[in-house]
């Protein structure tokens, strides 16, 4: 089953990865027929886009790689693997009552993100550099309400889909060491540090947590209004 190019062997998104050489998709031929065909098929979700239009495209595209912080090559397609979803109407079965259904939620916060924008640097969401759409994507993060909507809703409308897109996607999985579908294979080597034999050590095992909530404190400190000890960074 050829599916790849040689060249294009154990693929991270940026090139990033804490577990050097790992491909799941070298384990292609455990997996069932069906699931191998599903997972396979992310690799090239269809060129055209379904839901978005060429300027929500832009929005979004751009949305979705700041938050995934996806900057340099090889990315995820992240916007067309959520505009397949949207297309096909293919929700989490549930949504926020203040919001309205996904697909009109999408459309309705990429517009109002990019009229944001316009008002704040008089150019659409795409056109801004990465820290001018930090601030105004951290804007929602930090709102209560925006635009009439609960400011966590949006934020949570747009994280699910952009996380449960990411790591949907093989090359995520390379990113994190997972050892795609159980069936119809199964593992045998369970708990913690035990491999099966196709997996490979962290070459990094440290955990990023700590780090990254010293430089979320540090942000909250230095924000207008932060500081002291709700929030405030930390003295070492």
């Amino acid at each position: 089953m050829l599916f790849r190019a040689p060249s294009r062997h154990a693929l991270t998104p940026g090139g990033q990865g804490r577990f050097p050489g790992f491909d799941v998709l070298d384990q292609v031929k455990h997996w069932d027929e069906l699931t191998a065909g599903v997972v396979l098929a992310r690799l090239q979700p269809p060129a055209e886009l379904g839901f978005f239009t060429v300027t929500e495209a832009l929005t979004a595209a751009a949305l979705f790689d700041l938050l995934l912080g996806q900057h340099t090559e090889p990315r995820v397609p992240v916007l067309h693997l959520v505009d397949a979803r949207l297309a096909a109407n293919e929700t989490d079965g549930w949504r926020y009552e203040d919001l309205p259904e996904d697909r009109q939620a999408w459309r309705d916060t990429l517009a109002a993100l990019d009229r944001n924008a316009v008002a704040a640097s008089s150019t659409r969401f795409p056109a801004l550099d990465l820290d001018q759409q930090g601030r105004l994507v951290q804007s929602v993060q930090d709102a209560d309400q925006w635009h009439g909507w609960e400011a966590a809703h949006v934020w949570s409308l747009w994280t699910r889909y952009a996380c449960a897109a990411f790591y949907s996607h093989p090359w995520a999985w390379n990113e994190i060491g997972f050892g795609g579908p159980a069936y119809p294979r199964g593992y045998k080597a369970i708990g913690v540090g035990k491999r099966e034999g196709w997996e490979v050590a962290e070459h990094d095992a440290r955990d990023p947590v700590p780090w990254a909530a010293r430089v979320e404190q540090a942000r909250r400190a230095h924000r207008p209004g932060g500081g002291g000890t709700n929030g405030g960074a930390s003295s070492r």
